[in-house]
């Protein structure tokens, strides 16, 4: 025999059934219900993605590099929040409720953490232009801010969209040309900035294939069509002075150098979107001057 439910046990019922299924919704997401409150980032790349994801009230500490203007875009709003050392004592100490950080960094820290009990994000350099939407809903995921993440992501989807790459033609080259020679090879995000812009990375046709650096001979016979200075802007160094060499001047003048500081593409930031349009302004008037 059936038996009739009243309307308050079919109410409960209901209300049972509905936060099984927002419980199950988070979960397959892999976004909180609730958004973290005590988070430490030992990360220069979460650093800064937290700083546009959630209010500075929340953050209990940065890595000393978020400050550091000469590679953080964010290091003046970091100025609002404290900043911690990456040792084990001072990460348990300060009683986060989400750690974040690099894979490859800061290990002995993050390892505390994980055996004190604190939940703990690690996340990967980003390499490709493509994928910076998908880290910036990762750290918004794991902070408990969804919404915030996709909202910033589709913001860089639909920007990033509006510069398709260039089809056609042969590509302008470009080198990547840094303090003590060092160049920027395939496999990074700089090197897929460049190819997005519509350059040819001529860094890797150039003499030390498996070396970081380059002599400022060998890129003066095999000079590319645009030399991108990245320097950088804070303070001077004996390893910056290769890129203030007369020789180096005389063989590339304007249109033919671009400087950008390092801060622009060390990491997958909506930020990093700027120096697209900046390489893209140089292409177009490269192309313009021949």
């Amino acid at each position: 025999m059936a038996v009739s439910r009243s309307p308050t046990d079919r109410m409960r019922a209901w209300g049972w059934r509905s936060a099984i299924l927002l419980l199950a919704v988070v979960l397959a997401g892999g976004a909180r219900a609730e958004p973290r409150h005590r988070i430490v980032s030992l990360n220069l790349c979460t650093d800064q993605l937290l700083l546009q994801l959630v209010p500075a009230r929340d953050i209990v500490g940065l890595s000393p590099l978020a400050r550091d203007c000469a590679y953080s875009v964010m290091c003046h709003e970091a100025e609002a929040v404290p900043v911690i050392r990456p040792t084990a004592e001072a990460v348990v100490a300060a009683r986060p409720d989400l750690v974040v950080g690099g894979r490859y960094a800061s290990v002995t820290a993050l390892l505390a953490a994980r055996q004190a009990g604190m939940p703990v994000e690690l996340f990967d350099p980003v390499e490709r232009l493509v994928d910076v939407p998908e880290q910036i809903v990762a750290v918004a995921n794991a902070a408990g801010v969804p919404m915030r993440g996709r909202a910033l992501a589709e913001a860089f989807r639909a920007r990033l969209a509006a510069h398709p790459m260039p089809v056609g033609g042969a590509a302008p080259s470009a080198v990547i040309y840094a303090a003590n020679g060092f160049v920027t090879r395939a496999g990074s995000l700089a090197d897929d900035i460049l190819v997005r812009a519509g350059f040819r990375n001529a860094a890797n046709g150039l003499d030390g294939r498996h070396a970081l650096g380059v002599p400022l001979e060998s890129l003066l016979v095999r000079p590319p069509e645009l030399l991108v200075v990245a320097r950088s802007d804070v303070g001077t160094s004996m390893a910056q002075a290769v890129l203030d060499h007369p020789a180096l001047r005389d063989a590339f003048p304007a249109p033919h150098r671009l400087s950008l500081p390092d801060r622009m593409w060390l990491c997958g930031l909506p930020q990093t979107l700027d120096t697209l349009d900046r390489l893209i302004e140089a292409r177009t008037a490269l192309e313009s001057s021949r």
